[in-house]
């Protein structure tokens, strides 16, 4: 039998971005309705690295309070860059609060936060299409239970995360939303979680290491002492790497995994790009994973998903008080996520850039040779400074790589003009094409400088 339903605002994922979207949304007094795949007691069941950074800033349509539950190791100050090939172990400061989580409880707990804000959820719901008048996003097909589900909104919220189903059905193409978006901008990840009898001495770092190919890397994030996530990734541009098993060979080779048990297991793609260039179409608003809102040095999600979600929702009551739900009304989204840390985000994407044409020797001797706090400096603001004393101190330390270390201070360069254009990002659509070839200028410098392959 099939169902039609009527709403202010329809979101398709009950992910962060999708939870503050729509308690920002319901909190102003609108219907909402979130429609998720999974069912009520698997809903916030997500493979993500468990590290949640910033939490103490979050928009607090949320409140911290409830999230707190969640926070498992709230020790974690450093990242641990084990370097084998060097035979040695590189502590980066980690600026700012930093929480490792129990990523199925903080789902539940943001679900949780939604619904009391007045959000409804609608579980075992499989959002097969778009429903579009011209160029206008209208709502979705759906099926719940295997019955045909019809959702008619106002303005629909694509929280559905990496390469999103509702970007392949929707026509986009007479809107400026970002359709430059291939797989190979996306990195296949697997985690574990593993359960160890005695604590890690590492419990305050989240450890990462490189695998045997610059794209790709293993992680190993304490939620407790002796309850760890243990995941490995790649960049979907590269030879396929084997997960499960290039995950088994590393553990087997660490002393403190001896006799563990597997307590879970989950795999996912996430975007290792920068965000959207637009995320707004008429009607149509996507949101975290969805618009490429991920940190792509470090996979860091949450924090951008819940600003997304909170700035989206606060476009649609805009929209909704004013009655325009047009592709101009919806602006101000793009430029909030780009002023706050879309710039940012695209700015790291170029040392991701160079990654891929660099080999793992060179990048990690790379990584030796740089000061830590400058290094943690770079790895989350997209920029860092880097004096004449530090530069002659990386030479010395890289004595035989003096050409990656160059081509890296060439990189650093236009990694920064590129962040200086991303602040001058259009206040309206119609001035997006020409901030775009502008920008396109700076990557093919970029492209020209690290020998890698363009990636957009």
């Amino acid at each position: 039998m099939s169902r039609s339903r009527s709403v202010d605002v329809a979101i398709v994922g009950a992910g962060t971005a999708g939870c503050y979207a729509g308690a920002t949304i319901a909190e102003a007094g609108y219907d909402v309705l979130v429609l998720e795949r999974k069912t009520r007691e698997e809903a916030g069941h997500i493979a993500c690295g468990d590290a949640l950074k910033g939490a103490d800033e979050f928009p607090d349509v949320i409140s911290r309070s409830k999230l707190e539950p969640a926070m498992t190791n709230t020790e974690v100050d450093h990242g641990r860059f084990e370097l084998p090939e060097h035979g040695t172990v590189l502590n980066i400061p980690v600026p700012g609060e930093l929480a490792v989580i129990d990523r199925f409880e903080y789902g539940k707990a943001i679900i949780r936060g939604a619904d009391d804000a007045g959000v409804e959820f609608s579980y075992d719901t499989v959002v097969q299409d778009v429903i579009q008048d011209g160029n206008r996003i209208t709502g979705v097909k759906a099926r719940r239970k295997g019955e045909p589900l019809t959702v008619e909104a106002e303005i629909t919220i694509d929280g559905a995360g990496a390469l999103s189903i509702l970007q392949d059905k929707a026509d986009l193409s007479q809107a400026t939303f970002d359709t430059n978006v291939t797989y190979s901008q996306f990195c296949s990840a697997y985690r574990e979680i593993v359960h160890v009898e005695e604590e890690v001495e590492w419990k305050d770092a989240l450890v990462f290491k490189p695998t045997k190919r610059a794209a790709g890397y293993l992680w190993y994030f304490p939620r407790t002492g002796t309850e760890i996530n243990a995941g490995v990734g790649f960049q979907m541009n590269e030879e396929p790497m084997q997960l499960v098993e290039d995950l088994k060979a590393d553990l087997a080779t660490r002393p403190e995994f001896e006799g563990a048990t597997v307590e879970d297991k989950l795999g996912a793609a996430l975007p290792t790009r920068r965000p959207y260039d637009s995320a707004v179409a008429p009607g149509f608003i996507a949101v975290g994973d969805s618009a490429g809102h991920v940190n792509p040095t470090t996979g860091g999600g949450i924090a951008g998903a819940a600003y997304a979600g909170e700035y989206a929702g606060e476009q649609a009551i805009r929209a909704l008080e004013t009655g325009d739900v047009s592709e101009r009304a919806l602006w101000d989204y793009n430029e909030r996520v780009m002023d706050h840390y879309g710039g940012r985000y695209a700015a790291l994407d170029v040392y991701n850039i160079m990654a891929t044409a660099v080999e793992v020797s060179e990048l990690t001797s790379l990584l030796v040779s740089l000061p830590g706090e400058n290094l943690a400096e770079a790895l989350y603001s997209g920029s860092t400074d880097f004096g004449l004393k530090l530069k002659l101190q990386a030479a010395i330390g890289s004595f035989g790589h003096w050409g990656t270390i160059l081509d890296f201070y060439k990189t650093k360069r236009h990694a920064d003009e590129l962040l200086d254009h991303y602040e001058r990002y259009p206040d309206r659509p119609s001035a997006l094409a020409g901030w775009q070839r502008e920008r396109d200028a700076i990557m093919d410098r970029i492209y020209e400088t690290t020998g890698a392959e363009a990636k957009y």
